[in-house]
């Protein structure tokens, strides 16, 4: 009876973390019970969207899931731990976040946007027309590319043409029609 109590004890002095890690049913919810508070306070000071904060506070705790089981208790707490690994993901999220392009809300009104792009005022025969102008190798990559929606390594794979001439060509075409167009047509499309 004695050992009994003995290791009913020692379960409950053991860190969350190696039980998360034993895959041990409850111990990730005790976890997030446990350092919910702490993990949100430290997403918060580098997200000031609540919505990016709790999505980078879920993947925290997804990652201390999976890496559980590489808590050492000789080298650090549960604390120490797990705020180190919310403050780098933070960090990596910011840094992530200053990478990608700042994005413009759709417009309300879709159709007024569509009838001042310029694009959308091009008489689609007009284009037709203009592209058999072209040069037939450069017209036939044009109906690859555009029509039948292949990537410039589809095409050199289908056709056997290297890749920098079907760019070369590409490229070329489109600034011919948009020179034909009166320029409404930029060559990076």
């Amino acid at each position: 009876m004695f050992s009994i109590r003995s290791t009913n004890q020692q379960k409950a002095v053991e860190p969350v973390l190696v039980r998360v890690g034993r895959g041990e049913a409850g111990a990730m919810e005790e976890c997030i019970e446990s350092y919910g508070n702490l993990v949100w306070s430290i997403t918060k000071k580098y997200c000031h969207n609540h919505s990016d904060a709790e999505d980078l506070t879920q993947e925290i705790f997804s990652e201390l899931w999976d890496k559980a089981d590489r808590y050492d208790s000789q080298r650090a707490g549960e604390s120490t731990f797990i705020g180190t690994l919310a403050r780098r993901r933070s960090i990596d999220w910011l840094r992530k976040r200053g990478r990608q392009p700042e994005w413009e809300p759709i417009a309300e009104d879709i159709e007024e946007s569509q009838t001042t792009n310029p694009m959308n005022l091009i008489d689609h025969q007009l284009v037709l027309d203009a592209v058999e102008t072209l040069p037939t190798d450069t017209r036939d990559l044009f109906k690859f590319h555009f029509e039948s929606g292949m990537t410039h390594q589809e095409i050199a794979s289908e056709t056997g043409i290297p890749l920098g001439t079907i760019k070369t060509r590409l490229r070329k075409g489109l600034l011919q029609l948009r020179k034909q167009l009166g320029g409404q047509i930029e060559p990076n499309q």
